[in-house]
This record gives structure tokens, sequence and C-alpha cells, in this order.
């Protein structure tokens, strides 16, 4: 794309992001094309697991029942299924995968990755993925199996006890199979992000480089890790492009999160909701039960409702997640004010941001009912102007 200097009539526009009238139209392209594939592998989603909960799932589960398997036939059963699912739903949506995360990547040069690393890629996050659920859900059916009517109440806060430990482990066991990570030495940024963390209560096991270079353009920076485990991760292309003040400022979001306390605010939430999802779940396979004018024996739950309840696990995050991003959106906007009065440096935070727009192919103004159902975080055009009001 040729270098083109902002027209009047882009600076004119506060949604612009002091994008180029091209830059503006390529981002709102890719936007679009990305609101489509997000809602393509929704509609996959749900109806994969209607297919399955109602079609495949006694059938499967009676055909492997036919074999000789060992004791704890159930659990076997469980597992296989699940496996079986699982390949079948990554069948079904690999032509989408492939065009959402390498094709339209490519389309759009935010893409650095040949074909064979994104599959390399796409096979590693479906493998732990596979691990992770078989699982989860092992513990979960074990759970109905063994606690009976107050499954739903355990598995509330089995789930808040799995959550804490993958959020300790992210940044040690699960980054490092899909980047390199390696400490970062930069005394004066360090020293710049010491500074911002002190008298925070925040503490910072190191700061590290994320090598995001090797599948994207795109720049990104996050605190990950819970407890000895919280580090710095900056990604390079962060820290090629973007200057000490601007990753001053923009570490300084993250160490908003901290000071609001927004991590242990949606830990709790993330128990209530669970706690909600699973009733909802206890309710609906005592009516499935009802429908047969039997009681739900809580220790015989067959196996074939697995499909079924991952498809009304699916529909409660669904219909929850617009309720999530309003939240979120408010707690990204007070970091965003905390990162701006922390450091003084507005100037920097509006740069910082307007680069991040740009790599990024962030369109600032999506449209209101994409922002309300989608987006964790207030658009780009709506940041950039709390800074300009804040002092």
């Amino acid at each position: 794309m040729p270098d083109q200097s902002p027209s009047p009539l882009v600076e004119e526009q506060p949604d612009s992001a002091g994008m180029t009238p091209d830059e503006l139209a390529e981002a709102k392209r890719y936007g679009r094309l990305e609101l489509i594939c997000s809602l393509a592998d929704k509609a996959i989603d749900i109806a994969y697991l209607v297919v399955a909960a109602f079609l495949l799932a006694r059938p499967v589960d009676s055909w492997l029942n036919g074999f000789s398997l060992p004791q704890r036939n159930a659990s076997i059963r469980l597992m296989l299924l699940f496996l079986i699912l699982t390949a079948g739903h990554i069948a079904v949506s690999f032509a989408l995968s492939f065009y959402s995360g390498h094709v339209l990547e490519h389309r759009f040069s935010l893409s650095t990755q040949t074909f064979a690393a994104w599959l390399w890629r796409y096979a590693k996050r479906n493998l732990l993925g596979i691990a992770l659920g078989t699982a989860l859900m092992l513990g979960l059916f074990w759970l109905i199996w063994t606690t009976g009517p107050i499954w739903w109440l355990v598995a509330a806060g089995a789930f808040f006890l799995v959550s804490v430990l993958l959020g300790q482990l992210a940044p040690v066991l699960i980054l490092p199979l899909f980047y390199k990570i390696e400490k970062l030495d930069a005394p004066e940024l360090t020293g710049r992000i010491a500074s911002l963390a002190a008298g925070t209560g925040l503490s910072i096991e190191g700061v590290y480089r994320l090598n995001l270079s090797q599948e994207t353009v795109k720049a990104n920076a996050m605190l990950a890790g819970l407890g000895r485990t919280r580090r710095v991760l900056l990604g390079d292309t962060l820290l090629k492009g973007f200057s000490p003040e601007e990753i001053e400022v923009i570490f300084a979001h993250e160490i908003g999160h901290h000071v609001f306390h927004h991590i242990r605010k949606m830990i709790a939430a993330g128990i209530f909701y669970s706690a909600a999802g699973f009733f909802l779940c206890d309710r609906i396979l005592a009516a499935w039960a009802a429908g047969g004018r039997t009681p739900l024996d809580y220790s015989q739950l067959p196996v074939y409702t697995l499909p079924l309840i991952m498809l009304i696990l699916t529909l409660f995050a669904m219909l929850l997640e617009p309720l999530q991003n309003i939240i979120s959106r408010h707690y990204e906007r007070q970091s965003d004010r905390y990162a701006i009065e922390r450091t003084g440096n507005k100037d920097a935070y509006i740069s910082a941001f307007r680069k991040l727009a740009k790599l990024n192919k962030d369109d600032p103004h999506p449209h209101p009912l994409e922002v309300f159902l989608f987006h964790s975080h207030p658009p780009i055009a709506e940041r950039l102007a709390l800074a300009e009001k804040t002092h």
C-alpha cells in the first residue's frame, strides 16, 4: 500500500485513529470478515453439538458399549466418545479455521507463518485442547456420578480451582509450547516497569520477550500468571515498533487491572457464572429424565448425555458473553484512565494506541451492536476520546 499522508477529512474524524482513508477502509474490511468468521464459527459449534446431542451420541455410545472394555466401562466410553466428537468437530470446522487463521491473515498482510507452521500450531492447540477437555469432562462426570444433586455446586468450586491452577501454569508451561519466551535484557525498560509497579503491591517475577513475530506482525503485551509465576510478557513486535514511553503506558494499563483487583473480581464472577451454568445443566438433565417418566439417577447418568451438556454450556456461554463484555469494557476503561494518570503521559498513550490500531488493522469505530455482543475491549476511537478528555 503506498504511503499516504492523512487527508483533512481523516483529521476531522475522531474515529479514524490517525489512519489514512485506505488504512481505515482496509481495517473495516478486515473487521467485517473477522466478524463473519466468528459468527460462522459459533453457528458451526451449535449445529454440530445439536447433531451430536440428538442424533449421534446414543448410536456411538451403543457402538462403543459393544466392545470388550476394561472395568470402569462408563469412564472409558466417556473418554472415547469425547475424542470421537472432538475429532468430528475439528473435521467440520477445519476449512473455516484455515481460512480465518491463515488465509485471512495473509490476505491482510498480518501473518508471517508458512502453511506448515500454521498447521503445526493448529495441531498443537487442538492436542492441548483434547488433553484438557478429556480431563475436564471425566472430572465433571465423576462429580455427577459421585455427588448427586449437589454436583453443580461442587463442580463450580472445582472449576475455580482449575482456573487458578491454569492461571499459574499458563506462562511457564502452556505459552512456551507456542512461543519462544526469553528474559528481556533491557535495563532501562525493566527499570521503568519496576518503577510503575512500585507501591501497587504488584509482585513481578520478571520481564520477558514474547516472540510474536514468528507468526504475526501484530503487537501485544500482557501481565500473565498468578502468584510466583506472574510476569510481564512483551511481544517482540511491540519492542521493535514502540518507544519506551509508549511501552510504559501500555504496561501501566496492565498494572491498572491489578490495582482495581480486576483479576480477583473476574475469578469471583467466574465461580458465579459456572455455578449458574452447571445448575442450568442440572435442571435440563432433570427435565430430560422426567420426560422418560423416571427421576434422574445421577449415579447412572448416561455417557451419551455428554454432547447435550456441552451444548447447554456452549449456549449459556454465548448468551452470557454480552454481559461479560460490558463488565470487561468497564474494567478496560478504568485501566486506561489509570495508565494515563499514573504515567502523566497522555501523548504516549494516544500514539501507542494509534500504532496498535494500524498494526493490528483494528477498526476504530465498529458497529455498536457488534461491540455490545462480541467486544471485550472498547473500540480504539472510544479509548482515544477518553484519553483526550483525561487531564
